[in-house]
């Protein structure tokens, strides 16, 4: 069992800002030079550019990979533009992971907000933008790994994953066994081999901006 101090060199190794989506929240954000950062996970996507603001008035507020309460309670209030960047559900549902490791991605996918209920909580005008995940991705959620699946195989990688820690260690063990087990036949590659190819993966990454206070 790893310690708080092994997780947290683990986060360090394996959860990074992907610099695409640094770059699309630093597009989103505009002209806004102080931001107020709400993160429920171990990544900050604030722009080295911006100045992060814990006390006091911002220019605008990113929520990073939010929680529904994490919405509710703080989108709202917000004054000025509003960035979230978010995971969709039901694309999370759709991914090749939910075959082999359908209890993780149902835990996960419990956490998060859809992006209806997220453009519920921002109000006023709400543009929604769609953030390719790229093949190189170093921010080590599950989707990051959609073309080097063996990389999951990885017990830090997992560790390193809030996601694998929603859910017990008997069905951790199970899906890591399933998983292995198509890898070592060939049949992830018979039914996803095409995805080792891909760029990019439309995957569940989202930016939702509130340019109108509500």
């Amino acid at each position: 069992m790893p310690t708080d101090g092994d997780r947290a060199a683990l986060v360090r190794r394996h959860r990074r800002p992907e610099p695409s989506f640094v770059r699309a929240v630093a597009k989103a954000l505009g002209e806004a030079r102080t931001v107020r950062e709400v993160r429920p996970g171990p990544v900050s996507y604030v722009p080295a550019d911006r100045q992060v603001v814990t006390d006091g008035a911002a220019d605008a507020t990113l929520l990073t990979f939010p929680s529904v309460d994490t919405v509710a309670a703080l989108a709202r209030p917000a004054v000025g533009a509003v960035v979230v960047l978010a995971r969709d559900p039901d694309r999370l549902r759709v991914g090749w992971l939910a075959e082999y490791a359908p209890e993780v991605v149902a835990a996960e996918a419990a956490t998060l907000p859809t992006l209806d209920q997220i453009a519920a909580e921002l109000g006023a005008r709400v543009e929604v933008v769609r953030l390719p995940v790229p093949f190189t991705c170093v921010d080590g959620f599950a989707e990051a790994y959609y073309a080097r699946p063996e990389r999951l195989l990885d017990a830090g990688a997992r560790a390193a994953d809030p996601a694998w820690g929603r859910v017990d260690d008997l069905t951790a063990r199970r899906s890591v066994a399933a998983l292995r087990t198509a890898l070592e036949t060939g049949a992830w590659d018979d039914r996803y081999g095409p995805l080792r190819r891909r760029p990019t993966l439309d995957g569940s990454v989202v930016l939702l901006v509130r340019t109108v206070p509500a």
